[in-house]
């Protein structure tokens, strides 16, 4: 009698403990907006890195890139800001924007997905757990507008890579992204 109501008990502090784990380590806010057509022409804009990792933004870029052409089956094209070979090239990361706006628009293009890096870094301590902090969001080229953003936050365990729990973040957050059919 006493072992049941023992092993009874022990399930459930177990199931409540890896519960609470499970939720408590990443959190998310997606706005809802009209769905977007995937098959429109989208470029990736810079990401500003509000981070103290050098060049997070370019690595963030690239993971998400990979995901919105894999799971998310959008038509994003690279973008292209023509520099001379006589331009040292900008160190603004917003001014890089600003003109990966005006050459998306100059082309023509619908959407333009961009965003921040606030966290890209393992944590210090024994475990030494990779944080992951995300903004994305997408603006329609035509009226400069945005029509949509998210962000995130997502910490892994002791093992997991940094590149791993930010991919994990971004594919969640890009699920919250309306795409017509």
């Amino acid at each position: 009698m006493i072992t049941h109501s023992l092993l009874r008990f022990s399930i459930i502090l177990i199931f409540s403990l890896s519960s609470s784990l499970l939720l408590s380590c990443a959190s998310h806010t997606i706005q809802q907006s009209a769905p977007l057509n995937p098959h429109s022409t989208w470029i990736f804009l810079p990401l500003l890195n509000h981070s103290d990792s050098p060049e997070a933004g370019e690595r963030i870029a690239d993971i998400a890139a990979t995901l919105l052409r894999s799971e998310r089956h959008i038509n994003l094209l690279p973008t292209q800001i023509p520099i001379t070979d006589a331009q040292l090239p900008e160190l603004n990361t917003q001014k890089l924007v600003d003109q990966a706006i005006q050459w998306g628009k100059s082309q023509q293009y619908q959407y333009g997905i961009g965003g921040s890096v606030q966290e890209w870094h393992y944590k210090s301590g024994l475990d030494g757990e990779p944080a992951v902090g995300i903004t994305f969001t997408v603006v329609d080229l035509t009226t400069g507008s945005i029509v949509w953003s998210a962000t995130g936050a997502k910490t892994g365990w002791g093992r997991a890579s940094l590149s791993g729990t930010g991919q994990e973040l971004i594919s969640e957050l890009f699920a919250g992204l309306p795409l017509t059919e």
